[in-house]
């Protein structure tokens, strides 16, 4: 991909995609922005604009995109400052993981890479087996109408609070997520207005989600030093940056890092096992894989790290839901320099949005791709693997820093869920609504029904 720090006299112009008057493509990108993404993509390459009401953005896409990413030159062209200071003005902090670039983002990287590495869960599949197993007797109970992804939700928070924090504060839940949904709607994708921000319902959450942090402080002052550094978990970690490390997490910043995995995890992970359990229950010889591998998991007992290895049709089915149900659609970065991508001109300080997850919708990389085909990450296919076809976790020195922790946990959680649980869609039809706001995927009214346990 050529890159050029100024722009040639005879730039091209960008195309813009088809939209509708006044509105542009709000509507789309509203009801399926990564079908949008992809149909535009087909009409106009790897650039093209889109316009949401006054205002018209860039898009760069497809599997040349995702290639860029990971490169030199995507590092140096594109940054996500912008798109994250919003949230930090409105939180008083100063940086974020999220919205730091270069040197100053891989330091954090760096702190926060062990406590959310799959070292983490190392030696703890059975722990977080007990959890889910809690979860389930609470919140699954048989001849029960069960809300997915709200339940998911507290069993998400559940695990990584044990895992990550040493609690897990189930009571803090709707004030998270609250937060979560108000925060990425008006100050990330700047879908509502501000004046939002000022809803007493926001500002309740808000005040309680400092609280959470504010105790989390105290707490782990109060046990700074006890714990040699391998038994240290993410938290823990970062309280000792804190007190030793002056100026590189800040008191400010705090707050922000300690609830992270929370605000990182609540919608995340819950809204792709929420897919998962709607595309298993969909396709009856997925589910007969799922159950027959699950139940063979767990039929010896206390299971090991290398146990997951046994579970391939789970593993290959999370991969196949997270094809689907992108919950990265697209990353939004700012451009640094002018460049040329494609034969396209970028400018300078324009808001570029990164169509990374394209490739996921295109006959070419994943033939029939509307088929929810299990079979297409086993070898020899590996239709994964092709470069830039599959962006799950997004691209470049942003990837998720929890991903290879998320696929050991939402493997296991899933192994665990089916291998329990005597499960059907309420109604028996249903057929999947899914939401976008704040983060794409299935409609919290999505419910299944519990018809009792297996084991």
């Amino acid at each position: 991909m050529t890159v050029t720090e100024t722009a040639p006299a005879d730039a091209r112009p960008i195309p813009v995609a088809k939209g509708r008057p006044v509105v542009g493509n709000v509507l789309e990108l509203a009801k399926d922005p990564a079908g949008f993404f992809a149909q535009a993509y087909r009409d106009n390459g790897p650039v093209f604009r889109i316009r949401l009401f006054n205002k018209t953005h860039t898009v760069i896409a497809g599997a040349e995109a995702a290639d860029f990413m990971g490169s030199r030159e995507g590092r140096e062209c594109l940054r996500s400052k912008e798109f994250w200071q919003g949230f930090l003005d409105e939180y008083g902090g100063s940086r974020t993981i999220l919205g730091e670039d270069g040197d100053s983002h891989k330091e954090l990287r760096d702190i926060m890479r062990r406590g959310y590495s799959r070292d983490a869960i190392k030696g703890r599949g059975n722990e977080l087996v007990e959890i889910t197993d809690r979860v389930l007797e609470r919140d699954w109970t048989a001849g029960r109408s069960v809300p997915v992804v709200h339940a998911l939700q507290y069993m998400v928070t559940d695990q990584l609070g044990t895992i990550l924090t040493g609690s897990a504060p189930l009571e803090y839940v709707p004030d998270i997520r609250t937060m979560t949904l108000y925060v990425l709607n008006v100050l990330v994708t700047r879908q509502r207005p501000k004046i939002l921000l000022k809803h007493p319902k926001y500002r309740k959450a808000r005040a309680r989600v400092f609280e959470l942090g504010d105790a989390m402080v105290a707490s782990l002052r109060a046990s700074a030093g006890s714990k040699p550094e391998a038994e240290r978990n993410l938290v823990e970690d970062l309280m000792d940056v804190h007190l030793n490390r002056e100026g590189v997490l800040p008191a400010n910043d705090l707050t922000l890092a300690l609830t992270g995995p929370y605000v990182a995890g609540l919608d995340t992970v819950a809204n792709t096992t929420a897919a998962f359990i709607y595309c298993v229950l969909k396709h009856p010889e997925v589910l007969a894989r799922v159950q027959e591998e699950a139940d063979a998991l767990f039929a010896g007992g206390a299971i090991t790290d290398d146990d997951l290895r046994k579970i391939p049709s789970i593993r290959y089915a999370l991969m196949e839901t997270m094809r689907l149900y992108p919950i990265a659609v697209a990353l939004n970065r700012t451009a640094t320099r002018d460049f040329e991508f494609a034969g396209y001109t970028i400018k300078k300080g324009e808001m570029v949005y990164i169509g990374t997850t394209v490739p996921h919708f295109m006959e070419e990389y994943f033939p029939d791709p509307a088929r929810f085909d299990i079979e297409r990450y086993a070898k020899p296919r590996s239709e994964h693997l092709r470069p830039g076809a599959y962006s799950p976790y997004g691209r470049g020195p942003h990837t998720c820093l929890g991903k290879s922790f998320a696929d050991v946990q939402m493997a296991l959680s899933m192994a665990r869920l089916f291998h329990r649980l005597d499960l059907e869609l309420d109604p028996p039809g249903y057929t999947l609504v899914t939401k976008t706001a704040p983060t794409p995927g299935p409609s919290m009214n999505f419910k299944v029904k519990v018809r009792g346990y297996r084991h």
